[in-house]
């Protein structure tokens, strides 16, 4: 069964200065999310998780809570990737981040 990896909402948009908590409903590939590890990668391929993200995920039936992601630089695009076991497979989803001025 294929189902879209990109999370319904699309592409964010997020201050320079914003800090934000995101949620991924998971519903739609099952429940019960354990194994979560996000990444943030830059539009140039490079891991920044450690320097735009603070704090740890956490999980409900069918949703999982992203650390906060913050310290964004303007101009810049981020792919941020949410890697969980649901239902015995391990998947993963996606979306974008433009950070604005």
């Amino acid at each position: 069964m294929t189902k879209p990896r990109e999370v319904i909402e699309g592409p964010q948009y997020q201050g320079e200065d914003e800090e934000i908590v995101y949620t991924i409903d998971i519903s739609e590939w099952g429940s019960s999310p354990s194994g979560v590890t996000v990444k943030v990668y830059d539009e140039d391929g490079a891991d920044v998780t450690t320097t735009v993200t603070s704090g740890s995920s956490s999980t409900t039936t069918t949703t999982i809570t992203l650390p906060t992601i913050k310290s964004l630089t303007a101009g810049t695009q981020y792919r941020v990737e949410i890697k969980f076991t649901a239902g015995g497979q391990v998947l993963e989803a996606y979306f974008v981040i433009i950070a604005e001025d």
